[in-house]
Formats: structure tokens, sequence, C-alpha cells
């Protein structure tokens, strides 16, 4: 820990190990809050987001009271991110990506325009309040669609258009994209739920099938899961119910560690190139490749159990970090006409949710699934995306393909047709 002072206000540092600590603790306040506050777990608000939001919320207190100011060591947030990524490509097998079929190019579709209506939306709000359109941008795609990376990355293209702040600015509307998805996602996705009957909470279907096998899918899992394809022919995705070790545990966590330094490499020679995408996409194209190779040649033995319980320790962790760190008193200083753009996008950010991704992808339990992870990465990033719909299945019940489509398609696919649409609307204004 270290003590200084910035601005006239005395401020704490915190390393690393005391760092996890308070993440650690703060999980834990999550998840108790989420057991005992009835509509925080009717609504499937993640641990991660409530334990983050409210140490974040504590350190914005102590700011505004001029207490103390408090810095964290987020050091380990792209590692966990990146190893959470891998997790996801050691699930990808072929059975998956047949069974998401034309599912998953009409989700891209479905995102794509999610950003071409956001931007549209922002700019026509810009040009209501007598402020730049540039503005409208911001608080559109570059900031919710797009996430703090791929804004930042057309800062200077930003400023170009007259905003001088645009740094600030680009910070502050995607902290309020993350701060805001992991509250309305889940919220819609367990209204839609309910409202349809397209799944009863976990709990109770175990009472009704108390003898039935348990079954493993990609993402959190429950007591059945099943992969429909276009033929209606069931894709079950099965593992041996032998106890997880602790050797069997370090086995995959080895393997995860090897798969993110040869995408490491992919990244950076994809980078050389001239191409950019997030740092874990070459890390999960990797874990992909070899997760269906060792399917065919059984080299290592990929334990899915062992897979997924390692995702979602790295996704809390991330999640929880990601978001105590959230800077809000950024928010308490946007503009009114930022305010303003931003609410509207949320609004519609839900109503395309519902009444386009919901029913288009097939009003059933993984098209619930699929829209509240799409609100997920539509306001935030796509680990918002993940854990909403993470917090879903562990109340609900397995949902395969949503795991396969929505993280892929929130991680990488949509920032190639994203980066098209921000340009052509740049070019535009």
């Amino acid at each position: 820990m270290e003590f200084s002072v910035v601005e006239g206000l005395r401020a704490i540092k915190f390393d690393l190990v005391f760092t996890l600590a308070l993440a650690a603790i703060f999980l834990f306040v999550g998840s108790s809050l989420q057991r005992r506050v009835g509509v925080l777990a009717r609504a499937s608000i993640p641990a991660a987001a409530i334990g983050g939001l409210l140490f974040a919320l504590l350190v914005l207190a102590l700011r505004s009271s001029q207490t103390l100011g408090v810095t964290l060591d987020n050091s380990l947030r792209a590692p966990l991110q990146t190893a959470f990524f891998t997790t996801i490509g050691l699930s990808a097998t072929l059975a998956l990506l047949r069974g998401g079929g034309w599912r998953m190019i009409f989700f891209l579709l479905l995102a794509s325009l999610t950003a071409v209506m956001q931007n549209v939306a922002g700019i026509g709000m810009a040009r209501l309040l007598r402020v730049p359109d540039a503005l409208g941008i911001i608080c559109g795609a570059l900031t919710l669609t797009g996430g703090p990376a791929t804004g930042l990355g057309f800062q200077k293209l930003i400023e170009q258009e007259g905003i001088a702040s645009a740094g600030e600015l680009i910070i502050a509307a995607a902290t309020f994209g993350i701060f805001v998805s992991s509250l309305v996602g889940n919220p819609v996705a367990s209204l839609l739920i309910r409202r349809f009957r397209l799944s009863k909470p976990q709990a109770e279907r175990a009472k009704e099938h108390s003898g039935a096998d348990e079954l493993w899918a990609i993402g959190s899992t429950g007591p059945i899961a099943t992969l429909e394809d276009e033929s209606v022919e069931t894709v079950e995705l099965r593992v041996e119910k032998a106890e997880l070790t602790g050797g069997e545990m370090l086995r995959h966590l080895l393997l995860i560690l090897i798969v993110m330094g040869v995408g490491a490499v992919l990244s950076f020679g994809l980078t050389r190139l001239g191409l950019t995408f997030p740092g874990y996409v070459g890390a999960m194209v990797v874990a992909a490749l070899v997760r269906n190779f060792d399917d065919r040649l059984k080299w290592f033995g990929i334990n899915m159990r062992a897979v997924d319980a390692l995702g979602v320790i790295a996704l809390s962790l991330f999640l929880v970090i990601a978001l105590m760190d959230l800077k809000l008193w950024q928010l308490a200083g946007l503009a009114l006409p930022m305010l303003l753009i931003l609410a509207v996008q949320v609004v519609l950010m839900i109503l395309y949710a519902v009444f386009l991704t919901f029913v288009l992808m097939g009003r059933d339990y993984e098209a619930a699934v699929t829209a509240g992870g799409h609100i997920g990465f539509g306001l935030g990033i796509t680990p918002n995306a993940v854990a909403n719909m993470e917090a879903l299945v562990a109340r609900y019940g397995p949902a395969p393909r949503s795991f396969l489509y929505v993280p892929i398609v929130g991680a990488f696919f949509i920032d190639f047709t994203n980066v098209l649409i921000i340009t052509a609307f740049l070019n535009f204004v």
C-alpha cells in the first residue's frame, strides 16, 4: 500500500495482493446480497456486478466527501479476461458450431444493425440538443457496442471533428455503458423467461427430475444440457462424473496458460500485419483449434467441468475488479446532453433486445438468454454479456447456443462490422 496526495486529496493505492483480497471480499458480499435480496435474485444480476459496483459507490462516496482517494492495481484484468476467453475457445466444439449455424450469422447481423441504430439515435439526439454530431457517435456505437478500447482507437478522428476532450468523454460514456449493462440486462431477460414461461428455476426442476442424469454444456452447467440443430436432432455433451482433483484442475490451468501464450504470439503476428483485434482473440482462436484437435486425437483429454470451473473463476475475478475500478465521478461530470443521449440509448437497447433479438432469435429460452447477453455487450463489454448469461443459466438452466455465438460475436466479429459502421458515420457527419 502507498499513501500520497493527489489534487489536494489524501489517496491510497492498493497493491495487487490487497486488490485481490478486496475483490474476494466484495465477491462474497455480492453473492450474499444476491441470495438475500429478492429483487436481485429474481433479476439474476451477477454477484460480481453487485459487489464491484458496491465498492465503486463506496469509493465515490469517499472521494465526494473529500475523505480519501482510492486506486487499485488492475494489472490482472487483462490476463483474467484472456483466460476466460480461452475457456470459451476450449468449449467451441464442431458440434456446437454446427448447432449455432445460421443463428450465429443472423445474430451478427442483428448486432451490427444495433450499432447502426445507436449511431442514428445518437446523431439524431445530438442535433435535437444542438450539440456536435460527433458527440452522438461517442454516445453511440463507438463506446456502447464498441467499448472503451474501440472508442479510444477513434479518439484522434473524433478530436478532428471538433471535440477537444474526446478521450475523457469516450471513457465516461463507456463507463456509463458498462455500469448500466450489468443492471438492466438480466432483469429484462428474466422478465421474458417468466412472462412466456420459457424455463423454471433449477431448484424447481431438480425436484421434478431428481433422477435425471447430469449432463454438461458450455458455460454454467446444470442438470440437463442439450443442443438442437436444424433437424431437431439432440447433441448431448457428457463428461466424466469423476471428482475434480487438484491435479486435474492444475493440468487444465497449465493448458490454458500455454494456449494464452501461443495466442499472444498469434495476436502479435496479426498486429504486425496491420490488423487490430482485442488481445484475447488470439488465445480464443488457438483454444478452439486445440479443443477440436483433442476431440479427434484425445491427446489431452479435456474435461469440460474443469474448463468451466476455471472460466467461472476468471470471469468473476475479472468482472469484480473491472467494476471496482470504475471511476463513477466521471459519470457525475457528464454534461446533460450526454446523459440524455445515453438514457435514450439504454431504452432503445432494451426495446431492441426484447422486440428484435428475442423475437427473431426464436422466442424461446435460448433467445431470452441471448437477449440478456446482447444487452450486456450492446451497452457494455463482452464480459458483461457473459456474466449476465452466467447468472441466468445458473438460475434457469444451460443455454449452450447462447454461450457459443454471443461471446464470439461480441468479442470478435462485431469489431469488424462496428469499425466499418463507425467509419461510415464519421464520414457522413
